[in-house]
């Protein structure tokens, strides 16, 4: 999928894609990051869903109505403020979490947010549901429309692990790093439902 998009063109609760991770384990850190490009300002976006068998909020990264963005960690959610995101452009997003110390930071185009407190010793553990363009209200399903992804994503990466600030970084500058091990955009295997659309990016440079 390198060079390549995922393009959710409408509103729906029947289109997604449905990733197939890499790994299936104990979850006790997570980082995933994600590129998404959007217009839309008046309504909430699921960025990245992940659910369990027992906890459809696995791990959900929501653009909010307002900029503001929420993080779910086993169906407990927490809100972050003032990062700096904009339409119609491509902006980078990464959420971080430890188990250890429930520590919880998401990154926007290069800055940080707060870190803030949820689920400190949880684990996210059972087989996991992967899924862009929809919010999981279920293991697999529970799709509402107002909860859909609208615009396009790419460069969606997992790790098992908390990235350092400088991984980030360079991440979000488009740097070589690690992929992610548990989603690796570079060799994903995904399955697509419904009216999505995976194209090569444009070149915007003539």
């Amino acid at each position: 999928m390198s060079g390549k998009e995922i393009i959710s063109p409408g509103e729906s609760n029947t289109a997604y894609v449905k990733i197939t991770p890499d790994m299936n384990k104990i979850f006790f850190a997570v980082t995933v990051c994600v590129g998404f490009f959007t217009d839309y300002q008046t309504k909430e976006l699921t960025i990245f869903s992940l659910a369990t068998p027992s906890h459809a909020d696995g791990f959900v990264i929501f653009r909010g109505d307002g900029g503001n963005y929420r993080v779910y960690i086993q169906d407990q959610g927490i809100y972050f403020w003032g990062l700096p995101d904009k339409m119609n452009e491509w902006n980078s997003v990464c959420g971080t979490w430890d188990a250890s110390t429930g520590l919880t930071q998401l990154w926007v185009n290069g800055k940080p947010s707060a870190r803030k407190a949820l689920q400190a010793g949880g684990s996210i553990s059972g087989t996991p549901s992967i899924i862009l363009g929809q919010d999981q209200d279920a293991y697999v399903g529970g799709f509402d429309v107002y909860d859909s992804f609208y615009g396009h994503e790419t460069d969606v990466h997992m790790w098992d692990r908390v990235l350092s600030p400088c991984e980030i970084q360079s991440y979000m500058k488009g740097e070589v790093l690690s992929p992610g091990n548990v989603v690796n955009w570079n060799a994903l295997k995904y399955t697509r439902h419904d009216y999505v659309v995976v194209e090569t990016m444009q070149n915007l440079i003539c």
